[in-house]
């Protein structure tokens, strides 16, 4: 299959699986804390991937060992903290669609970064996109502060996402996706995952019994397509591609969050609704040309 099938193809896949991700944190957090649910996905992405990197040990790449930390943690540590958290008080909807701005962050810290010049229709779509944005914010939902709170943070992991997203392609893209991928969890993130759990109480509160062997097959879902296989697609896709068409999968990914909230009782205010509408309208605008990276 040639680069440019191959690309719309991980595009359509991530967005599906990523899409599906959200719902997923929702139902784990019927079972575990927002800590425990971010620190266990890590671990079991970790723990799934440990194979590929040990077998791979000698490959591990020591002279870029300070990008790597980086990446790991601005896109594989921090927002899966922030995402359970954010959804003890926004919907698995609202989370979808506030993460639909990643292809923004990715310009803006694109040119602090890494000096991608960005086009005058791209900043025209960064200010549509983020008036939808602002719509979320103050659409309400009787949650006050807590729910400002909440998308507050979203914003921060998907500011996180673009600066991971940056970062690989700029430094890392040398690296096989599969082995990327692998030495990240495997080497890098495990340690601080099971510090996470220990301080989260985890292993003080977790019993043997049907609802938590049921949140933990949840988790483990989530962690081995959501986290360790979804980031292979996504290095692989990096690889080949920009790092903003890499973050046009978060135009799609509402689509799918969206549908599965709505399948689990969800509904959106019509402010809300028309917010995303903004959101995506702005991004379409923006996705007409793409820097790439130098």
């Amino acid at each position: 299959m040639n680069s440019e099938k191959q690309k719309w193809l991980l595009l359509a896949i991530l967005s599906l699986i990523w899409g599906s991700s959200f719902i997923l944190i929702k139902k784990s957090l019927e079972h575990f804390s927002p800590y425990q649910v971010g620190a266990l996905r890590v671990l079991i992405a970790g723990l799934f991937l440990m194979p590929v990197a040990w077998r791979n040990r000698k490959l591990f790449p020591r002279k870029n060992l300070p990008w790597l930390i980086v990446a790991a943690l601005s896109g594989n540590f921090i927002p899966m903290f922030l995402f359970p958290i954010a959804e003890t008080k926004v919907s698995s909807s609202i989370a979808g669609i506030v993460n639909s701005l990643m292809p923004i962050f990715v310009i803006i810290v694109g040119g602090l970064l890494w000096k991608i010049r960005a086009e005058r229709r791209q900043v025209t779509g960064v200010v549509i996109s983020f008036s939808g944005a602002c719509l979320l914010m103050w659409s309400g939902s009787g949650t006050g502060t807590a729910e400002y709170f909440s998308i507050g943070l979203l914003l921060l992991a998907t500011l996180l996402y673009a600066v991971s997203t940056t970062t690989v392609k700029a430094k890392l893209s040398e690296l096989p996706a599969k082995l990327l991928s692998a030495f990240v969890f495997s080497f890098v993130l495990i340690g601080p995952s099971m510090l996470a759990l220990v301080f989260s109480g985890f292993f003080h509160s977790f019993r043997v019994d049907a609802d938590h062997m049921a949140g933990l097959g949840i988790v483990a879902t989530l962690s081995v397509f959501g986290t360790g296989l979804a980031m292979m697609l996504n290095y692989r896709l990096l690889s080949i591609s920009t790092p903003l068409f890499a973050s046009t999968v978060t135009l799609l990914m509402p689509i799918v969050a969206v549908g599965w909230g709505m399948l689990d009782g969800e509904r959106l205010t019509p402010i809300q609704s028309l917010g995303a509408a903004v959101i995506i309208g702005g991004l379409l605008f923006l996705r007409q040309s793409s820097p790439r990276l130098k």
